[in-house]
């Protein structure tokens, strides 16, 4: 399969981008891999993403779906011309998680020219699945 990759993205390139900044950010989100068809982050499990019983918020598995996913699909097009905007997210949460780090896996499941699907698969640190999610993406022109 060709590379499904814009162009050929250095990890620390991402790391350094504005896309990781933000909300992404003040969670402690971070890229960790460029894989030929995935793109792979993580977020801790701490202070700044568990609910009050003292578990991951399900709102913070959401965030790192939709960062992963909204980096991934600009990742594929080009940025020049266009831009990616998150349509609809959802999340199925697995198995609840008190501490650690909880790892995504972004992979498309449709990359289109108009629209994006991007399902992010959320482990554990015993590399169990802890939340699947669903984002869509809308491609659209860039404002100028």
């Amino acid at each position: 399969m060709q590379n499904m990759w814009f162009k050929p993205y250095q990890l620390e390139e991402l790391k350094r981008d504005a896309r990781c900044a933000g909300m992404a950010e003040s969670i402690g989100f971070e890229v960790l891999e460029i894989r030929e068809e995935a793109l792979v982050g993580r977020i801790p499990v701490d202070h700044r993403t568990k609910q009050p019983f003292g578990i991951l918020h399900g709102g913070a598995s959401c965030v790192l779906s939709e960062s992963l996913g909204s980096i991934a699909a600009w990742m594929c097009i080009n940025p020049a011309e266009k831009m990616a905007v998150g349509l609809e997210i959802n999340a199925n949460h697995i198995r609840s998680v008190s501490d650690g780090y909880v790892t995504g896996i972004c992979k498309p499941l449709h990359i289109g020219r108009r629209t994006h699907v991007w399902q992010t698969d959320m482990y554990n640190d015993e590399n169990k699945l802890t939340c699947t999610s669903r984002l869509t993406i809308a491609i659209i022109d860039k404002k100028t």
